[in-house]
């Protein structure tokens, strides 16, 4: 492979300008190699039959002759049809086409043309979407690409034809021949040839089929190598922890540790004591405890003479361990940091030299933990949590700063122990199943828009109570304008029908220090009740805060509403949470009763994997497994599977990936952790 050619940004092809490279960023596309690899999520089949064998309001595709000179009418501010005969045989049939008056050059008398779009058999007239390329006309098969509101359909797929048109070619197989042939797969090239314009819906299966299985031997290989680096290097320290320190640990906790936490901190001080490194998987519930494991492990690194890094995806979170961890420790001697992007430089420069020469001896973080100026004196413990959020270079990036560090990845969305082992590698899973004793399940309830004078009954209760409540709205990415419109309507609302009662708006707009007072507020008590597009990522546990109202529940993945329920129960009292959606599909009432059947987030992650088909409903960020872009992990798990055996084979046979046949493997490896690390 030519590595410069395949590798280069998007702006070598002509007419791609920086603007145009951002846009295309957004979808992940950075070079010709993700163009020719961003694959079609759909194809709109175009079918084309006999005019009497159509059905009225069919989608279809008609070839013919054009008959009659094109004709274009503007109405309205941007509004035009473009209006031309077709002659199909003996037949005419009237052709519109509605805003998209630049067809009018491609539509000559006498030229042959092929036209996707509605038919009107009372009219015999086409309402037409597409003027279809040659290249689909041969096979009836118009690939939909993933797009957003910066990237254009038709803009994509030029490109992608133009990619596929010049550097076809210079594609080489990543997939050793003898595993090609084992399993029948296609080669690279024609995986992206039919991939992008297969001639039958067959052809599309079978050339999917090859692409999900590359697409999992890659990430499997990244999985291996790294097993394999590690396994190569891991001789490992025992960690030889004071237990007599541990037990004033164990004294200072307010509380005792459940059956699960107890479990789950004797698997991880036996792989400490080992000569081996750590690697193990701790799964838990919202609320179950997590926090306090880890806390356990890190402590026991310090009194074995070593540092512990914990590496967190978002600033909220990594201040919200901060406080609980620092709370826990600092009574113990230990000093902790937070380093995330908004530490103040004199600061930041002195955790760098502080955790250099070792004063510091645990660091809670996002990834400014992994900026080069980050260097530890004796890094024996790396802590992920939700790992999934990172790259497997990012977290590779952190457990280089130590030497072997043993490893512990925690995360709120339980998932399958088969699938988890799958999906991590060699990991050892760990799971707290249960809610630390005292805590009442929290009672949830899925009402629809009508029924809003029983959920204000219950406030009521609550509020003449003395408790809280979080009334949430949910977040529309494309539209922060719209979100906010949404929280203020709400908040005017709820302060109209509440008029007694303070409450206040929170959103994703305010100034950092402003969110900080409102949430500061409402810790205290001062604010009844608080609506807020942002529960989710606001980390502070609020344990009179008994009640929580999510309208458009429906708007919210399963996981989503899930961790944002994990917001209240934190005290003793029992707490309420209610969903409020008017679903409109089957799925969506399917998911309201799910969730408010069930509090068990294991239970749900079982049910929703049942459930998803090929849509994420978690929630991209939220599904506590690795984003695929043509495989899904549930249906296509046997796939994976096999996908593991043959990349742990490989690294086995050639660990550093040397024969000649593995080097366009390698290189592709490289590229995708470059592309992993862009933050």
């Amino acid at each position: 492979m030519n590595e410069n050619a395949l590798f280069a940004p998007v702006t070598d092809i002509k007419g791609v300008g920086t603007k145009t490279a951002a846009n295309l960023g957004s979808l992940g596309i950075y070079s010709i190699y993700d163009l020719l690899f961003y694959f079609p999520f759909r194809y709109d089949e175009l079918q084309t039959l006999p005019l009497d064998q159509i059905m009225d309001g069919q989608k279809v595709l008609l070839k013919g002759i054009v008959a009659t000179e094109p004709f274009l009418t503007r109405f309205g501010y941007k509004k035009s049809r473009l209006s031309f005969k077709l002659r199909i045989d003996h037949d005419i049939v009237m052709v519109n086409f509605f805003n998209q008056p630049w067809l009018k050059n491609k539509v000559e008398i006498g030229k042959e043309v092929a036209v996707y779009g509605k038919y009107n058999v009372a009219r015999q007239s086409l309402s037409a979407f597409k003027f279809v390329a040659e290249k689909e006309n041969d096979s009836g098969m118009a690939p939909i690409y993933p797009v957003n509101k910066h990237v254009k359909q038709k803009k994509l797929v030029g490109l992608i034809n133009f990619a596929i048109d010049n550097y076809l070619d210079q594609v080489k197989d990543i997939i050793p021949a003898k595993v090609r042939e084992k399993y029948r797969l296609l080669t690279d090239q024609e995986i992206i040839s039919k991939m992008h314009h297969p001639k039958n819906g067959n052809e599309a299966q079978l050339a999917k089929r090859s692409a999900i299985f590359r697409e999992f031997f890659i990430f499997q290989m990244q999985l291996a190598l790294l097993t394999s680096q590690s396994n190569e290097h891991n001789t490992g320290e025992a960690k030889k922890y004071d237990l007599k320190a541990i037990a004033k640990l164990t004294a200072s906790l307010p509380f005792e540790l459940s059956a699960d936490q107890k479990q789950a901190v004797n698997e991880i001080y036996a792989d400490l004591f080992q000569k081996r490194q750590m690697r193990r998987l701790l799964q838990g519930d919202v609320g179950s405890g997590k926090t306090v494991v880890a806390v356990y492990a890190i402590f026991a690194a310090i009194t074995a003479g070593y540092q512990a890094a914990l590496m967190v995806p978002t600033e909220i979170l990594a201040t919200q361990h901060f406080n609980k961890i620092d709370q826990l420790l600092r009574p113990l001697g230990v000093r902790v940091a937070l380093l995330t992007g908004n530490t103040k430089t004199l600061e930041r420069r002195e955790i760098y030299r502080e955790l250099t020469d070792g004063t510091i001896n645990v660091v809670i973080g996002t990834h400014a933990l992994i900026q080069k100026n980050v260097i530890f004196k004796n890094l024996g413990l790396v802590i992920i949590d939700e790992q999934h959020r990172f790259g497997v270079g990012q977290r590779q990036a952190l457990i280089n700063k130590g030497e072997c560090p043993d490893i512990l990845a925690m995360t709120a969305t339980p998932i399958p122990r088969t699938l988890a082992l799958t999906v991590y590698g060699e990991m050892s899973v760990s799971e707290i199943r249960h809610l630390p004793a005292g805590r009442k399940p929290i009672i949830s309830s899925w009402q629809t828009s009508s029924q809003m004078d029983s959920v204000y009954r219950l406030m009521r209760e609550q509020l003449a109570a003395g408790f809280q409540i979080y009334a949430v709205t949910p977040l529309i990415s494309e539209s922060e304008t719209l979100d906010l419109k949404n929280a203020e309507e709400l908040h005017q609302k709820l302060s109209h029908d509440f008029p007694d009662q303070n409450v206040v708006l929170l959103h994703g707009q305010m100034p950092g220090p402003k969110k900080d007072e409102i949430m500061a507020d409402f810790a205290a008590g001062e604010i009844d009740i608080l609506v807020t597009t942002s529960v989710i990522e606001v980390g502070v546990d609020v344990a009179n805060a008994n009640m929580m109202v999510i309208y458009n529940a429906d708007r919210f993945g399963l996981s989503q509403l899930h961790q944002l329920r994990g917001r209240i129960g934190r005290g003793q009292t029992q707490s309420y949470c209610v969903f409020v959606a008017d679903p409109k599909t089957d799925s969506g009432k399917a998911r309201m009763k799910i969730i408010a059947s069930t509090n068990d987030g294991f239970k749900l992650a079982e049910e929703d994997l049942k459930m998803r088909g090929e849509g994420d409903l978690f929630g991209k960020a939220q599904s506590g497994l690795p984003e695929f872009r043509v495989g899904n992990v549930v249906n296509n798990y046997q796939t994976l599977v096999v996908a593991q055996k043959e990349a742990k084979a490989l690294v086995q046979a050639d660990p550093k990936l040397t024969a000649a046949d593995h080097q366009t493997l390698k290189e592709i490896l490289h590229y995708k952790d470059l592309e992993q690390n862009r933050v």
